[in-house]
């Protein structure tokens, strides 16, 4: 495995367009979440009536422990960012032929795939850092109880985890079966923003709730992880008994979640082994 680690480093460590991504990344979560923040706070701060009642009605979204929530949902909406990172490394292997390269110097199929895994897990590990750092710092600046448990909600980092190893591994799987960059982003991009969340708003049009097709747009491929993190606590208020029913449905998704992990990578190797190097 560190061969491994070691052979992936070199392949990215003189890449521009991937450490303009990368820092792109890690500039665009704690940005997204700073900007709530301050929004936030120019609402609640203000000191006429309509401040008090924002206050009032929004809670603390931004303090210990809610943060923790409050930040792993906005910063869920930014996955794609990450997910252009794992299109260009895997389609690069097609572009610059060092998947053949790889196979040439003695590697088996199944070890480049444990090495693009890998690329996968670490950028997810990046990410649910970037995410943790962000929630942290927000939470300790806004600090309002000093008796609240301020890690009783830290759970949702592992479920910002899972949820962003999910949807990486979807966008690794466009670009495995694709394997030209521009195509694959394009296809995952629009996906992603346009066609998947069209889609689950029409479903949930269908006339029936106590049927087994209503709201049948929970199991489309990103929805499924999107449902780990539900919407925080300030926006629930609005809704509380759809809420509620998003905050039930978490363990259900959780193992969704962990299904579809396994049959986007089963896929992955499966079209791996079969295709001509």
């Amino acid at each position: 495995m560190l061969n491994i680690a070691k052979t992936e480093w070199l392949k990215i460590k003189k890449y521009p367009a991937f450490w303009l991504v990368i820092s792109i990344t890690a500039l665009s979560y704690p940005g997204i979440n700073y900007i709530l923040y301050k929004g936030f706070q120019d609402v609640t701060k203000s000191k006429e009536a309509a401040g008090k009642v924002a206050s009032a009605l929004l809670g603390q979204p931004f303090s210990l422990p809610e943060i923790w929530h409050t930040a792993a949902f906005a910063s869920s909406i930014f996955v794609f960012i990450p997910a252009i990172v794992i299109i260009m490394l895997i389609t690069n292997e097609y572009t610059y032929k060092t998947s053949r390269q790889n196979i040439i110097d003695g590697w088996s199929r199944f070890e480049f795939m444990k090495a693009k895994l890998l690329d996968v897990v670490i950028i997810t590990a990046i990410v649910t850092i970037l995410y943790t750092i962000t929630a942290i710092s927000i939470g300790l600046a806004n600090i309002t109880d000093e008796n609240a448990h301020k890690w009783q909600l830290s759970y949702y980092i592992g479920l910002f985890a899972l949820q962003t190893f999910s949807q990486l591994s979807l966008a690794f799987l466009v670009g495995l079966m694709v394997r030209k960059a521009f195509i694959a982003l394009s296809i995952f991009v629009f996906y992603y923003l346009i066609l998947e969340p069209v889609g689950v708003q029409f479903l949930k049009r269908y006339p029936s709730e106590t049927s087994f097709f209503y709201d049948i747009g929970r199991f489309l491929p990103l929805e499924i992880s999107d449902r780990t993190i539900p919407p925080p606590t300030f926006i629930g208020r609005f809704n509380q008994k759809a809420h509620q029913l998003s905050l039930d449905a978490v363990n259900t998704h959780v193992l969704y979640t962990f299904i579809l992990i396994a049959l986007t990578w089963f896929l992955c190797f499966r079209i791996n082994n079969r295709r001509d190097l």
